[in-house]
């Protein structure tokens, strides 16, 4: 006898937006016209859910902001931000640079190229765990009352934000370019009326864009001219070496139209000397005027000396699809890709303790196991967020409108935890079972639930099935496939959809270990050797067994593909030859002018499109191709030289033990080492032929330890506390010294008592230092370009 629950979720009535109360948005008649409601945004005079990732254009090599900006376009954002670090610009007072890998106009208009907007985080104030928050050392001598209104303050910021501006003529959106927004400073708590200022000295000074920003967590007082933008981490290097997990972050895993986040920037508030909180007369911000927007969604987490987080790739997808369930109508991430710290005239320009910061961080890396690495590392969480991006793309405007329904937002692992975004008519059905490792959620047995429209009750699915633990789920409710048919429910989330010469293809994406069943209004004949059909009520139900990417579903009038998980993560939409096509790939992939650019590290590799172009060449590899398949044209690709050589392995490096650790900072906390004397020394010979004939190399090591540096020569190229993961180092840029000096690792063992926080997953480490492989991972680039293309370039 079936004695399950059958939960009912009532979905709760939307008001109309309010229009015209915030001083945000274009001017009216402004083409491609961008306004701000209450509860979404609007571009064209439609809904619009932008999904966008920081980029520091400062902290990468100038030379590779092309790759990195197409993979942030190929992983489906929209945009970017970024940051102007002061420090940067102007190392002394009144001589600005903005050349080579600072030049802000050059890095906005490439970002263009790749169809990205841009949100300029002007400052002046920065954080982004640089020295002085980005403020110059010179400023920062002089004592002034920065981040506020003193005249003299104001004078050195109206300098910075003409330079600034000066460098966006012709790139606003009112001028037909990519700057769609700015940020003014970042995390200023206690301030609103010089945030008011800040806009208005940009606008006096001509800037002229539709969103102007200020980060609102942390209970921020942020002035109404300001739309606050929030933030969601899964975890952070910024707490305490005793916090096991930061008590607000299990909130980020719920479900909850809670927006603000209270723990971060929380050690910068402590640090300070007597907040006093004094808004004046500006009015303040009021969540239930603007629309659910966040800028930092972590797309990874950096390190500190005396904390450490092993943020995965399963935390970073999970916690964007919990917001995304709570009512988030813009998705951004801090960072969606790596960097490195910038050397200035005066060394490293990391916070640290010695520049009163409360964290030593490193002094080079900023990689921040961000979806794309510091080096350009793709990693699993850009795969993992694409499959939510296709969906945004497909369905953002439709989705920005919905309103939110949340349930089992309790600290019990054994609950519920749902969400429904709805029309009042149709919607998304959000489930989870998914925490961090080390605080899991329990599966769920014999799932069912009754989704209450204003027009009737939907139940899914139609048989109960169990969830498993760690997933988070997505599924459609009341989905047009075409004017007359509807998907009344599906237990696979949606991706995408296209046309094809044969017409309209669905994608949807099953998720491992939940059976997928597709649900269709009225009596409807299926086809296709994946369609398993019954009849439940007035609906036909087709059953999927075995979801991958020839399993396709004949409808009338259109194809339902259902993939299975791995391949939904090599799934691209990226425009290719003046037409967007759906790409399956092995191997990293991005757009470029209408050919695919492959960056493989492996010798061989394989490459599927639909709509298939009759060919395909390849300028870096040899292609062999195409094989037909049903709904897929697919070549393989050759790329000699990509892949993987070792060169050292199994090496156990003696060190003495490390003195008893030293704290400092404002809040006394571990200090990272600055003696490297006693450190062990480990010299890596790497042949040029290890080097030549290949796009990037890089060294993988993979070691446990406390700290490492690495070194050509007396250059300090690279700098790893570990915590877990390996550490990679570019050598691209000293090919020549790398091939006649080698590298030399300088370790610091790892001892357990120092108490320095690892993750729990890492904890059981030896003391010591254990160096397991040292690898060169040789990373290929090829140009695939359609035969149609090659013709009509020549």
């Amino acid at each position: 006898m079936d004695n399950h629950e059958v939960r009912t979720l009532r979905v709760s009535p939307q008001s109309p937006p309010r229009r015209g109360h915030l001083p945000l948005g274009d001017a009216p008649r402004t083409a491609d016209r961008i306004e701000v409601t209450s509860r979404w945004l609007e571009r064209g005079g439609k809904p619009w859910f932008p999904v966008t990732g920081e980029i520091h254009y400062s902290r990468i090599p100038r030379e590779r902001w092309n790759e990195i900006l197409g993979h942030a376009r190929a992983g489906g954002l929209d945009s970017v931000a970024t940051y102007v670090l002061w420090q940067a610009h102007e190392p002394e007072p009144g001589r600005f640079r903005w050349d080579g890998n600072l030049d802000l106009r050059a890095f906005i208009e490439l970002a263009a190229r790749h169809g990205l907007d841009v949100v300029v985080r002007m400052g002046p104030w920065a954080h982004g765990e640089a020295r002085g928050g980005g403020f110059p050392d010179w400023l920062v001598e002089r004592g002034l009352k920065t981040r506020t209104n003193d005249p003299a303050y104001l004078e050195l910021a109206r300098a910075l934000y003409a330079q600034t501006i000066g460098r966006l003529a012709g790139l606003t959106h009112a001028e037909g370019g990519p700057v769609v927004g700015v940020q003014i400073d970042n995390e200023l708590y206690d301030q609103p009326q010089h945030l008011a200022m800040l806009r208005r000295i940009a606008e006096d000074l001509g800037l002229r864009v539709p969103l102007w920003t200020a980060t609102g967590w942390g209970g921020a007082l942020v002035p109404e001219t300001l739309l606050p933008l929030y933030s969601a981490y899964s975890d952070g290097f910024w707490e305490d070496s005793h916090t096991e997990w930061p008590p607000f972050a299990a909130h980020h895993f719920r479900y909850s139209e809670v927006r603000d986040d209270l723990s971060v920037g929380a050690d910068l508030r402590e640090a300070l000397d007597g907040i006093v909180l004094d808004p004046g007369a500006v009015p303040l911000k009021d969540d239930d005027a603007t629309p659910y927007a966040t800028c930092e969604i972590g797309g990874g987490m950096h390190v500190a000396y005396h904390r450490r987080p092993l943020v995965t790739a399963q935390d970073v997808a999970a916690l964007a699809l919990a917001k995304i369930g709570s009512g988030s109508t813009w998705q951004g991430y801090y960072m969606y890709a790596g960097g490195t710290q910038r050397v200035g005239p005066h060394g490293t320009e990391q916070e640290s303790h010695a520049t009163g910061y409360p964290n030593d961080v490193p002094s080079l890396s900023y990689d921040f196991y961000a979806p794309i690495g510091e080096h350009g590392q793709i990693r699993p969480h850009h795969h993992l967020l694409r499959r939510q991006h296709l969906w945004l793309a497909e369905e953002g405007a439709r989705l920005a409108t919905m309103g939110v329904t949340v349930g089992g937002g309790s600290d019990d692992p054994g609950e519920l935890r749902w969400a429904v975004r709805s029309d009042g008519h149709s919607g998304y059905l959000f489930l989870t079972t998914y925490q961090p490792p080390k605080r899991p959620l329990d599966a769920q047995k014999d799932v069912q639930v009754t989704v209450s429209f204003e027009d009737a009750d939907l139940t899914v699915p139609t048989r109960p099935l169990d969830v498993p633990a760690g997933v988070s789920l997505v599924w459609p409710l009341r989905y047009p496939l075409t004017p007359g048919l509807m998907l009344r429910s599906a237990t696979a989330r949606l991706l995408t959809r296209i046309t094809d010469e044969h017409g309209d293809l669905v994608v949807l994406c099953a998720t491992d270990g939940v059976p997928v069943e597709l649900v269709l209004d009225g009596e409807v004949e299926a086809g296709g050797t994946a369609a398993r059909t019954r009849s439940a009520g007035d609906t036909t139900v087709v059953d999927i067994a075995d979801p991958g990417t020839e399993c396709i579903v004949d409808l009338p009038g259109v194809r339902v593909l259902v993939l299975d998980e791995a391949s939904a993560n090599r799934l691209y939409r990226l425009r290719v030859a003046g037409r967007e096509r759906l790409v399956l790939s092995d191997v990293p992939v991005y757009a470029l002018d209408g050919a695919l650019v492959l960056q493989p590290d492996t010798d061989r590799c394989t490459v599927s499109l639909l709509p298939a172009p009759a060919g395909l060449t390849a300028d870096g590899g040899e292609i062999d191709g195409p094989h037909e398949g049903r709904p897929w044209r697919t070549w393989s690709v050759s790329v000699p030289g990509a892949g993987t050589r070792t060169i050292a392995a199994d090496l156990r490096p003696h060190a003495p033990a490390p003195p008893d650790p030293v704290r400092g900072g404002p809040m006394d906390r571990l200090s990272a080492p600055t003696d490297y004397s006693g450190a062990a020394r480990v010299h890596l010979d790497v042949p040029l032929d290890v080097l030549d004939g290949i796009d990037r190399a890089l060294l993988r090591v993979t070691w446990t330890g406390d700290v490492g540096r690495a070194y050509v020569g007396d250059r300090l190229i690279g700098d790893h506390f570990w915590h877990g993961r390996t550490w990679d180092i570019d050598l691209t840029p000293w090919r020549d010294e790398v091939a006649e000096h080698g590298v030399r690792l300088e370790l610091l063992p790892w001892r357990r008592d120092t108490g320095v926080w690892i993750d729990p997953a890492v904890r059981q480490v030896p003391d010591g230092i254990v160096v397991a492989s040292v690898d060169v991972v040789r990373v290929g680039r090829v140009v695939l370009t359609t035969t149609e293309l090659s013709q009509s370039r020549n």
